[in-house]
This record gives C-alpha cells, sequence and structure tokens, in this order.
C-alpha cells in the first residue's frame, strides 16, 4: 500500500460567520484521518456543494474546533478498513457521506463503504461528484416515500416538483421521465431556470411567484397525483391540499417550523418526510441501501439515461471558492450543482 501522509489540506470553519468574512471558510491543514473496520479512506478529486453546507455553517457553530464540510464527493480508494467487502484500493467512488462525520472538503475523507457507490466510468470526478446527494434525496423521496416502481415505467399520473432547476429538483425530474411515465411539472421562476428544468426532464413549468392553483389547473385539470417539494413546502401547502387529488403522496426535504397538516385530511393525502441522512445518522439496518442506489444510479448514468447536473466548476478546492459557492446557494439563484476539482 502506497505509503499516506501524515497531514492533508482541508477547508473549514471555527465559528459561524456570514459569508462575505473571509474568516467564514478557511483553508488549513488536518491529520490524514484513519479508516475504521468498515470505512473507505478517498482521496478527494472533486467535491459539490449543497444547501446543507451552509445551513450547517450558519446554524452550527463548532466553538473554535475546525468543523469541515462537504456531503459530496467522488475520487479513489487509497486504503480499506480490515471489514470492508465491496471496494479495494484504486476503485473510484462517489458518495455524500454522513452529517455526524466530518465532510469532505479535504484531501483524504474516511467514509463508510455502505454508502459509497462505483463512480460512473462515463463521467469526471466532477460530474460524479454533483450526483450522490440529489440522486439519493431524489430516489428515496420517488421510490421509497411516493411509493413509486423504478421497475413500472407504465406507470402513470402528474407530479409536481418544485424548484426543478435545482440540484434535487433536476434530479427528481430525470428519474421521474426515465423510469415512470408520469407527466412531470416544475415550478421555476426565470426562462433560463425553465429552460434547465425542460432539460432534465419537466415537461411543463409553471412560476412558484405566482399562484399555483390556476397554473398547474390550467395544464391538469384533474390535479395531482404526487408533489416532491424542496422548498416552501408550509408556504404552499393549501395550494397542494386543493391540488393533489385524493389518496394522493406529498414529499418534502426543505426545512420549516409548523405545518397546518390538517388541511390534508378530508382527502386522506399522504405527507412523507425525505431526509437523505437519515440511515446513517441512525446506522438503520438497511444501511447499504443507499450504495445499491448510488450503483444503479451509476448503471443509468453509463447507459445514458441519466445525465450529471454539475453546472459550474469553481476550480480547485479552497476556502475562497468554497465561500463563493456558499453566495451562490445563499442567494437562492443556483441552476443545477456547483462543484470543485482537485486541491
Amino acid at each position: 500500500m502506497t505509503r499516506l501522509p501524515q497531514a492533508m489540506p482541508a477547508v473549514a470553519y471555527r465559528t459561524s460567520l456570514p459569508v462575505d468574512d473571509a474568516d467564514s471558510l478557511v483553508d488549513t491543514t488536518l491529520p490524514v484521518p484513519r479508516p475504521g473496520p468498515r470505512d473507505l479512506l478517498v482521496r478527494v478529486e472533486a467535491v459539490a456543494v449543497n444547501p446543507v453546507d451552509y445551513k450547517i455553517r450558519q446554524s452550527t457553530d463548532p466553538g473554535g474546533e475546525p468543523k469541515v464540510l462537504g456531503w459530496d464527493a467522488a475520487g479513489t480508494v487509497v486504503a480499506v478498513g480490515e471489514e470492508v467487502e465491496s471496494f479495494q484500493v484504486g476503485d473510484d467512488v462517489f458518495y455524500a457521506g454522513a452529517l455526524d462525520r466530518p465532510g469532505a472538503n479535504s484531501l483524504f475523507h474516511a467514509v463508510d463503504e455502505r454508502i459509497v457507490g462505483h463512480k460512473p466510468a462515463s463521467l469526471s470526478f466532477a460530474g460524479a461528484a454533483a450526483l450522490p446527494l440529489t440522486s439519493l434525496t431524489a430516489w428515496e423521496g420517488l421510490f421509497e416515500h411516493l411509493g413509486l416502481h423504478a421497475a413500472a415505467p407504465k406507470q402513470t399520473g402528474t407530479l409536481l416538483v418544485t424548484a426543478a432547476a435545482g440540484g434535487v429538483g433536476a434530479m427528481v425530474c430525470q428519474l421521474a421521465r426515465a423510469l415512470t411515465s408520469l407527466t412531470v411539472i416544475g415550478t421555476a421562476s426565470r426562462p433560463e431556470t425553465a429552460e434547465f428544468a425542460r432539460r432534465f426532464g419537466a415537461v411543463h413549468t409553471v412560476d412558484h411567484r405566482e399562484a399555483l392553483v390556476p397554473q398547474v389547473h390550467h395544464i391538469a385539470p384533474d390535479g395531482l397525483d404526487f408533489v416532491f417539494g424542496t422548498i416552501a413546502t408550509d408556504h404552499n401547502l393549501a395550494a397542494y391540499a386543493e391540488l393533489v387529488k385524493p389518496f394522493g403522496h406529498i414529499v418534502a426535504i426543505d426545512d420549516f417550523g409548523q405545518l397546518e397538516i390538517g388541511l390534508l385530511k378530508s382527502k386522506s393525502i399522504a405527507f412523507h418526510w425525505e431526509f437523505m441522512f437519515t440511515r446513517s445518522l441512525h446506522r438503520t439496518a438497511d444501511l447499504a441501501e443507499q450504495g445499491r442506489i448510488l450503483d444503479q444510479v451509476a448503471r443509468l448514468v453509463d447507459a445514458g439515461i441519466l445525465a450529471t447536473t454539475a453546472a459550474t466548476d469553481l476550480g480547485k478546492v479552497n476556502a475562497e471558492h468554497l465561500r463563493e459557492a456558499h453566495r451562490v446557494l445563499e442567494s437562492g439563484k443556483a441552476i443545477g450543482k456547483i462543484t470543485m476539482t482537485g486541491f
């Protein structure tokens, strides 16, 4: 085995600060982690940035200790734990990691093999790094919570996807169009985001800045069977209660306080949460399902059925570029995924 260094470059934060503060994310040097029994040690070649990164930076103060963010990565396995079963040194991988462990904004990263997939051979490391968190979120939301079936392309109905040009929204649109016969309606507020949503599978788009009910009824007069909510679920719930058919389903991934769930009772509409980190946080018995999902996504990508949603690569992984990525995501104007390649 190649001898590994003792220290590595990383990007971290030590206190919660606004993104415009130069100390909100800083370049640093940290010890190279040692893999546990089921861990892979990955040399990180590319990362992608998600809203969870800036939300943790804003809400979790590490009290002066360096905290590394980053929950989308692709790289090469350089060491394995003694109980690893599915990977070996030299394998190229992609994964989203776990919230209760350090993130992947570092040259080397330790991750449980059960939540790791083999990188799509047809993609660059950056293209692959854009996929794990969003594809896992979309897959779990569609096929585990909404009850759709990936192997049943004749399954029909109408699905509304909010913020369909975002990382998760675009992946939901792709999977629904590729693996079901659902009619996909995406929400978008600008011409460029509407075009991006249609490119990745939305058949129709509506403006989420305007009233949803008349726009959706114009397209789907009989209403919706499913909603995949990525933003403003609390604000939109009354509209969903009007639009969704009896016994329909809503899945949400966004953050909010209270929800008037009673609005859904008369139609027996089911409400589901999707949180991609649930399996890793609670060490569920089916933890390895995430690795299987990522391997399936890789096969679909290599078959030309799915595409990466990587839209912008900022260059090297460093504090300056990560601050810029956080700034764009905080603005709410990101299209697709922002990636960085190399250290």
